[in-house]
């Protein structure tokens, strides 16, 4: 295990839920603003890192941003992230004659930076950059349904799309490297939406080659994923050799982290949609939930099932750390 990787599970109070994009509140600015600027991300994630008791402060969890740089259209709003409209092909057989854009074009630009001048501003806990898994991006290219109808009518155009995603990625998350990132977050959200046959050929395969092309002994490596297959993916998600496995809460990770290896940190997984639309008492009894179902784990860290939203309440938010820290209190003074 890394020792970045020990010192996050050594110290289990110090939570690590997905949480970026309320950041914009923090900050007193709309998301559209908080996403058009490294100076802004850096502040935000300083915002966090000091309200907030965290042990790895995260970049904006932004699905679209990859998708933009290879040209589909985004819709922006004040208060929620950016969705993908429109991909840049309506057939798959297209696939052939999409062009890998350069890295740092388009907004990729902008998160990168700003990882780089949040490590300039936050000293004591890694930094970890975001980026979408090579399928979910694959769909957002083109259409999600229409996607998964190809991996059956036209499986090599659809190898030839991920190949083009595949590279895209190696080179986003090295740069991120280069700009001081201390590890990887990648959300492979459209991986859930299939059988795990499927995933096993057009997911997992181009997941592990990214991870084995920018792993190394110091660069944390975490996977995401938020459907409610992973149960009978389990052999396949281990395979990838991620340093921390993280799971949506689709799934009960009490059915989960006995079938994946101990020495790999398995997070997750407080419903996120309470943080916005539930209360402090809803965030509670799911957060007791979980800590119950998995606190006897010595690999289980509590975390959020997937990004907390930016409208979140921060009340919640709030009450979600504090119950945290409750938790481990009580558990260490039991022993």
């Amino acid at each position: 295990m890394k020792e970045k990787v020990k010192k996050i599970i050594q110290n289990k109070d110090k939570t690590i839920p997905i949480l970026s994009f309320p950041a914009a509140q923090c900050l007193g600015i709309s998301v559209n603003e908080l996403i058009s600027s490294s100076d802004r991300q850096a502040e935000g994630m300083e915002a966090i890192a000091a309200r907030c008791s965290i042990g790895a402060s995260l970049n904006m969890m932004d699905l679209s941003v990859e998708a933009e740089c290879f040209g589909a259209k985004v819709r922006f709003y004040e208060s929620e992230n950016p969705t993908v409209e429109k991909g840049i092909i309506d057939d798959i057989s297209q696939a052939p004659g999409i062009v890998v854009p350069e890295v740092g074009s388009g907004r990729t630009g902008i998160y990168i930076k700003g990882v780089e001048k949040a490590k300039r501003r936050i000293k004591d806990i890694p930094v970890f950059c975001g980026v979408i898994g090579p399928y979910s991006l694959a769909g957002r290219l083109f259409d999600m349904t229409e996607l998964m109808m190809a991996c059956f009518d036209d499986p090599d155009n659809v190898a030839v799309l991920l190949g083009k995603t595949e590279e895209f990625l190696i080179e986003y998350i090295r740069a991120y490297k280069e700009a001081g990132a201390d590890g990887v977050i990648m959300a492979e959200p459209a991986a859930g939406l299939l059988s795990p046959s499927l995933a096993g050929e057009f997911s997992t395969p181009y997941v592990k080659r990214i991870f084995d092309a920018v792993r190394d002994d110091d660069f944390v490596v975490c996977y995401h994923n938020c459907g409610n297959t992973v149960v009978d993916m389990t052999e396949q998600i281990s395979s990838l050799d991620a340093d921390i496995l993280h799971f949506g809460n689709a799934v009960r990770l009490a059915d989960i982290i006995p079938r994946l290896p101990s020495d790999v940190v398995v997070m997750g997984n407080v419903d996120p949609v309470l943080f916005k639309n539930g209360g402090v008492q809803d965030i509670r009894d799911s957060l007791q939930r979980v800590y119950d179902d998995c606190h006897m784990y010595d690999n289980f860290m509590i975390s959020s099932g997937c990004d907390i939203p930016a409208a979140a309440d921060w009340k919640n938010i709030d009450a979600y750390f504090e119950m945290v820290r409750e938790l481990y209190r009580n558990q260490t003074l039991s022993r």
